[in-house]
């Protein structure tokens, strides 16, 4: 294993405050995790992310690395699972670390936490940051990977086009509206029946070619 300094936990601590809003449990631990993968990659790795929730963790992975959501580096699977891994960008050999459910009963605050035994309210909140500190990441479970081929290759957006509906730019590929006017905004809307009449107009027109 690599023997680089471990973090500054301290001065990640108040990273976690100004970023995260609040020294969330998950994106401290997640910041152990992330060091010890860092760690075992070969230095001078040129390396994105996959995290398998999106809670808490993304924050750790954007705070202690290169890769966010905004520059594609970052990849957010919704598995429920607790885990993130740093790879190879190329070739996509790298390391899975997860928090091992074995392990945490050693810290009952933790575990307590994990698996959500107590109420937010309820939680000593002093205690579970020195049971996190005290364990590191011994709490957690470290495995080599190899990244499937299909999640290396960078997405691209392909041709841009104008809504008819809103006059807003879109990816062609969404369809004939952008995907705010077909439905999936998340803003409520008085009536739709525009969007529907400019859509069925949108395709007659493209029939008459």
């Amino acid at each position: 294993m690599d023997e680089r300094p471990f973090f500054d936990l301290e001065n990640y601590l108040h990273l976690v405050q100004s970023f995260h809003g609040y020294m969330a449990p998950g994106v401290i631990i997640g910041g152990f995790m992330v060091n010890l993968a860092k760690r075992n990659l070969p230095e001078g790795t040129l390396f994105n992310a996959i995290c398998e929730t999106p809670v808490c963790l993304p924050d750790a992975i954007q705070l202690l690395t290169p890769c966010t959501m905004g520059n594609g580096r970052l990849k957010i699977l919704n598995f429920g699972r607790f885990a993130l891994s740093l790879y190879d960008k190329n070739k996509g050999d790298g390391y899975r670390v997860s928090l091992d459910s074995t392990k945490v009963h050693q810290w009952p605050e933790i575990r307590s936490w994990f698996f959500k035994l107590k109420p937010k309210l309820e939680q000593d909140e002093g205690l579970l940051l020195g049971q996190i500190k005290e364990a590191k990441d011994m709490l957690c479970r470290i495995e080599t990977v190899l990244v499937r081929s299909q999640f290396l290759r960078k997405k691209k957006r392909g041709e841009i086009v104008i809504c008819p509906c809103c006059q807003e730019a879109y990816p062609a590929k969404d369809g004939e509206v952008c995907r705010g006017c077909q439905g999936e905004s998340p803003y409520a809307t008085t009536d739709l029946s525009e969007v529907q009449v400019i859509a069925s107009q949108t395709r007659r027109y493209c029939n008459t070619f």
